[in-house]
């Protein structure tokens, strides 16, 4: 099984699956699952743009992706993600529209995950509840934990929800090992005095091989998690640079073995560099 991980995407919806159709090509390995850790930029209407999304819609229209591309159905991208066949299961971030979310999660109330696009492929993780997902004889069993993290008590959608921390408060007594936990935030600790309180407990009281995340602006990195089991990875976020090229550690591949066993493997640029700001929507 080989996974494709990405963050920060900010409205090229697009992009991870074409980086993922053209990974495939290049090297002739098949991809069997993307994850993305938050800040799709899933905003439906424009007129519910944060104001940080607005400022960059104003320079950049990749910024309304969502808006463009995946609210109704085009055939060009339907054949696309159809012969490409791959979801993509993310995590909220702080970007998102909400109350959009809200309600698409509210109608799949008995489910782990939900679909939020009119092409099925686009899915969002319910935040402290188990995920699964299989290929053959290779199970893969992960977290995710959306939104940001909150010192202040505020109740602002883009902040970690209660009934959210009562489902991590259930995983927290789980007895299970897990492969992965994907996270928005980075885990709140007193060497970065940032990230999510909640994240920081998750770590330090469940197994995870690997934790992926984005959100801080930091470069790609992994090291070893304070709890000294879990690999933390920080994943560049998806953003064209002022070349208009993409960043190094923007793309991940994870492969499970048969074993049980993760081969972990950077994109290298020059790969990522064949879909540059100007042409990787043609």
């Amino acid at each position: 099984m080989r996974i494709a991980i990405f963050a920060d995407i900010h409205g090229k919806f697009l992009l991870p699956f074409k980086l993922v159709d053209l990974y495939q090509k290049e090297t002739g390995n098949d991809i069997d699952l993307i994850l993305q850790c938050g800040d799709m930029g899933a905003f439906p209407d424009i007129k519910n743009l944060d104001k940080a999304t607005l400022r960059h819609a104003s320079r950049d229209r990749d910024e309304l992706g969502f808006y463009d591309d995946f609210i109704q159905t085009k055939p060009e991208i339907k054949d696309f993600l159809d012969r490409l066949n791959i979801d993509m299961i993310c995590v909220r971030g702080n970007h998102e529209d909400h109350n959009f979310l809200n309600e698409l999660e509210s109608k799949n109330s008995e489910e782990t995950r939900f679909s939020i696009d009119p092409y099925q492929r686009v899915w969002v993780c319910k935040s402290g509840l188990v995920q699964t997902f299989s290929v053959d004889e290779v199970s893969l069993k992960f977290v995710g934990i959306g939104r940001i993290g909150d010192r202040k008590g505020r109740d602002h959608q883009e902040f970690i929800q209660q009934y959210e921390r009562l489902e991590i408060d259930k995983l927290l007594k789980k007895e299970e090992i897990f492969d992965l936990l994907i996270t928005h935030d980075c885990s709140n600790s007193t060497q970065r005095g940032m990230g999510m309180t909640e994240i920081r407990e998750v770590l330090d009281n469940v197994i995870f091989q690997y934790h992926f995340y984005g959100h801080t602006g930091e470069p790609f990195k992994i090291e070893m998690d304070e709890n000294g089991i879990t690999q933390s990875v920080k994943i560049k976020e998806l953003e064209f640079n002022a070349d208009g090229i993409l960043p190094e550690g923007c793309m991940i591949i994870l492969e499970k073995t048969t074993e049980g066993e993760f081969i972990f493997e950077v994109v290298e640029q020059k790969l990522t560099n064949k879909l540059s700001k100007h042409t990787w929507k043609y």
